[in-house]
C-alpha cells in the first residue's frame, strides 16, 4: 500500500471525532509490531521516529529507511512521522529522506522564541508539502523548564496556532512522558475547551501513563493524535524477560525478540480499539 501522510490520517479522524494511534519506533521490531497490530485492528497508524531514537542509532537514515519500508509493505494506511525534533537540521534531513510530517519541539523556549522558531520551520516545511505539529505548554517528563502540572491556555493556543501556522498542536492537559504507571489524571474539561477554540487537531503526548477509559474520554472530548511510546517498551521488555527467564540458555535474539514483538502487536491492536479508531 502506498505511504499516506500523517495529515491525511489525522484530518479524517478529527472530522469523525476518532483517535489516531501514533506509536514510537525504537528499532525495526517495534516498527513491524506496530504495523502488524494496526493490520489486525484494520486501522491506520502513525510510526514515529524521535530525536532520541536517532541519537540511539547514531544517525537517521538507516532506521528511517527501514521504517518507511515497513510502512509501504503494510496492509493498512501507515504514515511515518519525525517526533520531538528540536534540531532544524534534523527536520531538514528527515524531509529530504522522505518523511511527510514532523513534530518540531520548541516548547522549552520562552513563548516568543517558540513562536519565531516554530513559524520559520513550519513555513519551510509547508513549502516542501510537509505537515507540521508543534507543542505549547510543555508536557512533563522530559526534564524541561515546566513542571508536569503545567496547562495550555486556550487563548494562548489560539494565538500560537495563528502565529506559527502549524497543522496540529500538542497541548499540556495533565499527561507526562515516560510514565511507568497508568494513573495520569487528564483535565477533560480543558481538552473540550481547547477543542472548541483551536482550529487544528489536538495531540496528546505522554499517553502511556493515561488509563484506557481516560484515553477514550480524551478522544471523545476532542483529542485526535494520541502518542504512545513507554507502554510499548513496557510490554516488549516484560515479554522478553519472561521468555529469557523460562529459557536461560536461549541465545538466539530471534527466539526471544519474536514473542516480544508479538506482544507489542497485540497491545497495538488493543490500544487502537481503545482510541475508537474502528
Amino acid at each position: 500500500m502506498p505511504l499516506v501522510g500523517t495529515g491525511e490520517i489525522v484530518a479524517k479522524a478529527a472530522s469523525e471525532r476518532l483517535g489516531v494511534g501514533a506509536f514510537n519506533v525504537i528499532h525495526l521490531e517495534h516498527a513491524t509490531a506496530i504495523a502488524r497490530g494496526a493490520e489486525a485492528a484494520g486501522a491506520p497508524v502513525i510510526l514515529q521516529i524521535s530525536e532520541n531514537c536517532v541519537r540511539y542509532h547514531g544517525e537517521l537514515e538507516p532506521i528511517l529507511a527501514g521504517t518507511l519500508a515497513v510502512a509501504r509493505a503494510a496492509g493498512v494506511p501507515v504514515a511515518v512521522h519525525l517526533d520531538h525534533a528540536t534540531s532544524t537540521d534534523l527536520v531538514r534531513e528527515a524531509v529530504r529522506l522522505g518523511v511527510g510530517s514532523v513534530m518540531f519541539d520548541a516548547s522549552t523556549l520562552p513563548y516568543e522564541e517558540n513562536v519565531a522558531e516554530t513559524a520559520a520551520i513550519a513555513a519551510w516545511c509547508h513549502e516542501q508539502g510537509v505537515w507540521v505539529e508543534a507543542e505549547l505548554g510543555e508536557v512533563g517528563g522530559k526534564d524541561g523548564v515546566h513542571a508536569p502540572g503545567v496547562r495550555t491556555k486556550p487563548s494562548e493556543a489560539v494565538a500560537y496556532t495563528a502565529a506559527t501556522g502549524v497543522d496540529a498542536l500538542a497541548v499540556a492537559v495533565g499527561s507526562s512522558h515516560a510514565m511507568l504507571t497508568r494513573d495520569a489524571v487528564l483535565d477533560l474539561d480543558l481538552i473540550a475547551e481547547l477543542r472548541a477554540a483551536v482550529p487544528v487537531p489536538l495531540v496528546l503526548h505522554g499517553s502511556s501513563g493515561v488509563p484506557d477509559a481516560t484515553l477514550t474520554a480524551a478522544v471523545e472530548r476532542g483529542m485526535t493524535k494520541i502518542n504512545i511510546a513507554t507502554q510499548l517498551n513496557k510490554v516488549y521488555t516484560s515479554e522478553l524477560r519472561r521468555v529469557l527467564a523460562e529459557n536461560p540458555d536461549m541465545v538466539d535474539p530471534r527466539k526471544y525478540a519474536s514473542p516480544a514483538r508479538t506482544a507489542v502487536a497485540a497491545e497495538i491492536t488493543r490500544l487502537l480499539h481503545v482510541l475508537h479508531i474502528t
